[in-house]
């Protein structure tokens, strides 16, 4: 059986709850049309949440490779196109804030996701569940992640075919009542459901 390789991260900033925490625990082991989940929590650390994942990318040997972020605000599962070879933003959860930083010196400034992300979208959309295609994965450590990964298995030591890249979710309701703000908001077991849908689209 083929393995997917899953990664979520652990609460960061003002976010008491991180819905892809609980997804990746939750399918850990599950199996989902032809692949096998193997899920992974990073730490939101912009050294050591890339190379967690890279470690596991290594040790797994998976034949795809899907991380999650949680990006609060948005409304919609919300795969992303691209990652851009630059750190920039909050400070993680160390309290590291880098500004300007390139992830890698003398690397590509962009790679583009490998996963089939319209048909994710299409499937989704035809299960009822909002999503959409997103242009940008921001600077922060979702970018970071996806861009370091994309690098490892375009041109780095392990370089292959295997198919990677990042989806974005938004706040699950029990995160949005701990905000301060109103901000959409979408059931745990909705962004999970929709999380299968996205695996079950990889064949």
């Amino acid at each position: 059986m083929k393995k997917l390789l899953l990664s979520g991260f652990e609460p960061f900033l003002d976010n008491p709850i991180n819905p892809t925490e609980q997804i990746v625990k939750e399918l850990h082991g599950a199996v989902i049309g032809s692949y096998e989940v193997h899920g992974v929590l990073l730490p939101v650390d912009f050294e050591k949440g890339p190379l967690r994942l890279l470690e596991e990318v290594k040790q797994v040997k998976p034949d795809a490779v899907i991380s999650l972020g949680l990006a609060a605000g948005r409304e919609s599962i919300t795969p992303e196109r691209v990652a851009i070879n630059i750190r920039d933003g909050e400070a993680d959860n160390r309290g590291i804030k880098p500004e300007d930083s390139p992830i890698l010196s003398d690397a590509p400034a962009a790679y583009f996701s490998t996963l089939p992300i319209r048909k994710m979208i299409d499937s989704l959309r035809d299960a009822g569940v909002p999503a959409r295609i997103s242009n940008t994965a921001g600077t922060y450590l979702c970018n970071n992640v996806m861009y370091s990964v994309l690098h490892e298995l375009t041109a780095g030591e392990h370089a292959s075919s295997v198919p990677a890249g990042f989806i974005h979710v938004p706040a699950s309701h029990e995160l949005a009542v701990r905000m301060p703000r109103s901000i959409p908001s979408m059931a745990q077991a909705d962004i999970q459901r929709a999380v299968e849908i996205i695996i079950g689209v990889m064949v």
